[in-house]
């Protein structure tokens, strides 16, 4: 993958060479990467505050509120998590993380939950909850987008929230598409 950037890259600046944009290219550069700082520093406050929130929802025991609430949708949708209290809570959290918009704070606990929905005997090999936890934390469900209202603010944007009915349509839509598809081809796949 490096490579294709570099590719690109090389010729971006060959074909500004040859067109005579080279000082129009270095400025570019210069501003970009300045504003990459300034947008990154700003989504870091972000972040911090809602991973905050995050760590206090879990300390005042409302992640395992959730976590019972979403018993029943976890149930159906990994099995395991019935068996296993430490899957249903890395499930759980990863899950409340995403609904609230935060990607970087529901990582950790994805990874925790993928490394107990692993089959031991059989490494290397995704189990079919694996897939449907990789799917719905790709097309995750956001209440808040938290990361995206961020970058919203940070970019000027008056009503940063104002995106929330489009972004309720297309994350529930992804995710039940996604976990559909994810299903059929397990289906499919055990048939053989």
């Amino acid at each position: 993958m490096s490579w294709i950037w570099v590719g690109i890259l090389g010729i971006s600046i060959l074909c500004a060479i040859f067109l005579g944009n080279g000082g129009a290219v270095g400025v570019a550069v210069t501003q970009g990467s300045q504003a990459g700082v300034t947008l990154a520093i700003s989504i870091a406050g972000a972040i911090c505050l809602w991973s905050g929130v995050g760590k206090l929802m879990e300390k005042a025991g409302m992640t395992k509120a959730l976590s019972k609430m979403l018993s029943p949708i976890l149930y159906r949708v990994f099995p395991s998590a019935r068996r296993n209290e430490q899957v249903r809570h890395y499930l759980s959290a990863n899950i409340c993380a995403n609904i609230l918009g935060l990607g970087n704070a529901a990582t950790p606990m994805g990874i925790q939950a993928a490394k107990r929905l692993a089959d031991p005997e059989r490494p290397g090999i995704a189990t079919d909850e694996l897939c449907r936890l990789i799917v719905l934390n790709t097309a995750s469900i956001q209440l808040i987008p938290a990361n995206v209202a961020a970058v919203r603010a940070s970019l000027g944007a008056a009503a940063p929230f104002d995106i929330l009915p489009a972004v309720w349509v297309t994350s529930i839509c992804s995710a039940s598409l996604g976990l559909m598809a994810a299903w059929g081809l397990g289906a499919l796949c055990h048939r053989d």
